[in-house]
């Protein structure tokens, strides 16, 4: 069976990346540099104003970002999320698959599309290079203690834990019983903040990953 130096858990989120102006963003009503929740036609309103600039689309979300980094300098990664049985669901998992990620993606592990569509993040990019991100969690909104790959998770050496599951309380139940099975394993524990709005918003889940230590 197959061991890991990393495990993560986090929001499974389809980038789309538009290199606007800052006049847009002020247009647009963006909190520049900010990660940003919005629901479905707030979704579409964006995507009208940002739509005719090209937009390049990669597989994303903060942990999801880690693993594939890690994956590339050489270690070994699973990660543990959630996405539909839809176009950009499928999009995400075969992104996965083609940096060497393991992961709990497949087909019996895919949210009905019908109930959530895979979550999307509009990634807005102002000339100084700054970006403000509107997040559309769809299917990750659910992610609870089933995307969990316990096997997977008793093998790795490192457990990391995204920040942005503690404004979920599905979310963060996942992260906590993850943690308190990798402690149980001897592996390492890890956590990434994400944004300075989590630590504004929802600092007792924050609290809560870190336990008696990391």
């Amino acid at each position: 069976m197959k061991n890991y130096h990393l495990y993560a858990i986090g929001n499974a989120l389809v980038d789309s990346e538009f290199e606007v102006t800052d006049a847009l963003l002020e247009q647009a009503g963006v909190a520049k540099r900010h990660m940003t929740l919005i629901d479905a036609p707030r979704r579409a309103e964006l995507l009208a104003l940002a739509g005719h600039r090209h937009g390049k689309q990669t597989g994303g979300g903060s942990a999801g970002n880690t693993v594939v980094a890690f994956a590339q300098f050489g270690g070994s990664a699973f990660y543990s999320c959630r996405v539909a049985d839809d176009e950009l669901g499928r999009f995400y998992a075969a992104d996965l698959a083609s940096h060497g990620v393991d992961s709990n993606v497949h087909s019996g592990a895919l949210a009905d599309p019908a109930r959530a569509v895979t979550g999307t993040c509009i990634v807005m990019i102002t000339p100084d290079s700054e970006r403000s991100m509107n997040t559309h969690l769809g299917a990750t909104a659910d992610l609870d203690a089933s995307a969990l790959d316990r096997a997977a998770l008793g093998r790795a050496a490192i457990y990391y834990m995204e920040g942005y599951l503690a404004a979920s309380p599905t979310g963060l139940d996942a992260a906590l019983q993850g943690r308190a099975l990798a402690r149980q394993h001897g592996a390492a524990l890890a956590l990434t903040l994400s944004d300075m709005s989590m630590i504004r918003f929802c600092r007792p889940g924050l609290e809560a990953m870190v336990g008696d230590g990391l």
